[in-house]
């Protein structure tokens, strides 16, 4: 009967130990998380610091329109003033508002449009698709029809 005692005894501290620390793990997973969310709805520090390299004048505007009527404005507008979304992905916010969740500065647009926007990449990436200097375009036409 002692031995059974014994064995009760240690795997009840077992079970003790082991919730401390599946506490402990859960908290740091939640703190991370929350960490991750944060840092996703103040966009990209590293794209923030990235100038424009190029001038938005009424031809870059211009060319950036054509980009942004073929290619953006299925999902947010032809104004941009958001799109509905569908079964398949949420309504596209408005371009033309001061709500930027995934940051508001040239670079970080550019990175956006570039690399698209994670986890689920409801916004694409269009990195294969244009080139560098279309999308400046695109983010000197965005910066022309914003309020």
């Amino acid at each position: 009967m002692k031995h059974v005692e014994i064995f009760y005894h240690c795997t009840e501290q077992e079970n003790r130990v082991d919730s401390r620390r599946f506490s402990t793990l859960s908290a740091a997973v939640a703190l991370v998380a929350a960490a991750s969310a944060i840092a996703l709805g103040q966009g990209n520090s590293d794209a923030s610091k990235t100038k424009n390299p190029v001038a938005a004048t009424s031809e870059s505007v211009a060319a950036g329109k054509q980009i942004y009527q073929r290619r953006c404005a299925s999902c947010h507008g032809t104004t941009g003033e958001g799109g509905p979304g569908n079964d398949l992905i949420p309504a596209a916010p408005s371009l033309v508002d001061d709500q930027w969740d995934h940051g508001s500065s040239d670079g970080e647009i550019f990175d956006n449009v570039k690399n698209g926007i994670a986890p689920d990449f409801n916004m694409v990436p269009f990195k294969d698709t244009l080139k560098d200097e279309e999308i400046w375009n695109v983010v000197n036409y965005v910066r022309s029809i914003k309020k």
